[in-house]
């Protein structure tokens, strides 16, 4: 090509960038303030804007082959055309990806900033618009995929063949792509019957956290220590699990303390009373404390529980109270902390007999003859 025809490429691909800088700038510095998508269409497709305007202005000003040998010659413009085609595909494709990820960002900031993310119904269409998006761009990029592809002639040359052979084709692929199809369509059940939600908190193979992310064939699952459990879509609609915000995120915490028998039940009831209802982490809707049952080994098991806004002041309330009723009842009732109790008994039937307690269970009889006791003095003075 001559220096004209080069010029004349690079004025149109100028002019086409310049175009698009004028439209940003329009968006950005104008429309910000009255047109709250605009925002959202500055931060995602600037790159791409650019890119798409670019190739465009190269492919309206190539040149069309002539007679004339300072022009391309037909097979060369044939090369340039399709590369030019092939680039506008790959652009305009990468545009329309970044236009739906800046409506969905407008449409997750609203709602996020509406109803706040700890709302029910709000991190379920959230889930529902990130996953929408996903499917809108795997459809947008096998869509391009195949214009691609079929910009080549022998790929259209083939097209009859493949319409042939789609049964044996799709039967193949089937099986191939079993699992994914199967992650697919259980992460789209998942979505829509609203049993998963991203930030909803879980546990799954005995782990507890929260969904951060939900994806066409994975669930990424945010442990409290900070790792991540990758958990396939498809385990979810084939294993329980379960869900600890499916109808809202307030929750009880349970404390259970296994004590003495001569521990003050009411006195005890009082002070758990007093440190919940004083506790930034109750929510103030209700408490109790109980004695729920008596364990195998005589200790009574005493259960104190609190009802929280979430998960996190679940946690925090629950360590506050066992905490601080251990250090209560050192404090006040050591003799209520769990004790093992052990009797020693005299073969002499008018002897009375004696009991001692010790930290573990025994059992001892003393000799005829005469034995030490379990603290190496008489038996009597035990």
């Amino acid at each position: 090509m001559s220096v004209q025809q080069w010029i004349t490429i690079g004025v149109a691909v100028a002019i086409a960038v310049l175009l698009v800088f004028a439209g940003r700038w329009v968006l950005k510095h104008k429309l910000g303030r009255v047109w709250r998508v605009s925002r959202y269409l500055v931060s995602r497709t600037t790159y791409t804007a650019y890119g798409a305007a670019a190739v465009l202005g190269a492919n309206l000003a190539l040149p069309n082959p002539g007679n004339d040998p300072n022009e391309v010659s037909w097979s060369t413009f044939r090369t340039i055309d399709h590369a030019m085609s092939i680039l506008m595909i790959a652009t305009l494709t990468a545009l329309g990806i970044s236009l739906a990820y800046a409506a969905t960002d407008m449409i997750l900031a609203r709602l996020s900033i509406a109803n706040g993310d700890a709302d029910r119904k709000a991190r379920r269409l959230q889930t529902q618009v990130r996953l929408l998006r996903r499917v809108i761009t795997s459809i947008i990029v096998v869509l391009a995929i195949a214009a691609i592809l079929f910009t080549f002639d022998e790929v259209k040359a083939l097209g009859a063949g493949l319409l042939a052979s789609a049964g044996v084709i799709g039967i193949v692929a089937g099986v191939a792509a079993q699992s994914t199809l199967g992650n697919l369509f259980a992460g789209l059940q998942l979505t829509f019957s609203d049993a998963l939600r991203i930030g909803d908190v879980v546990v799954v193979e005995g782990e507890w956290g929260r969904v951060e992310e939900l994806s066409l064939v994975n669930v990424t699952i945010k442990i409290w220590d900070e790792r991540r459990l990758v958990v396939p879509v498809a385990n979810f609609t084939t294993t329980s699990f379960e869900n600890w915000t499916k109808q809202g995120t307030a929750i009880t915490a349970k404390v259970m303390l296994p004590l003495d028998w001569e521990v003050p039940i009411e006195e005890l009831r009082e002070e758990a009373g007093r440190l919940i209802t004083s506790s930034k982490h109750w929510d103030g809707r209700s408490w109790s404390c109980q004695v729920v049952d008596i364990t195998e080994t005589g200790d009574v098991m005493v259960r104190v529980v609190a009802t929280a806004a979430d998960t996190g002041n679940q946690w925090d309330i629950a360590c506050q109270i066992r905490e601080h009723l251990i250090n209560w009842l050192v404090a006040n009732y050591p003799e209520s902390l769990p004790r093992d109790r052990t009797q020693f008994f005299s073969e002499d039937a008018n002897e009375a007999s004696y009991a001692s307690q010790f930290p573990t269970s025994a059992f001892r009889r003393r000799e005829p003859n005469g034995v030490s006791g379990p603290s190496g003095g008489d038996p009597g003075e035990a």
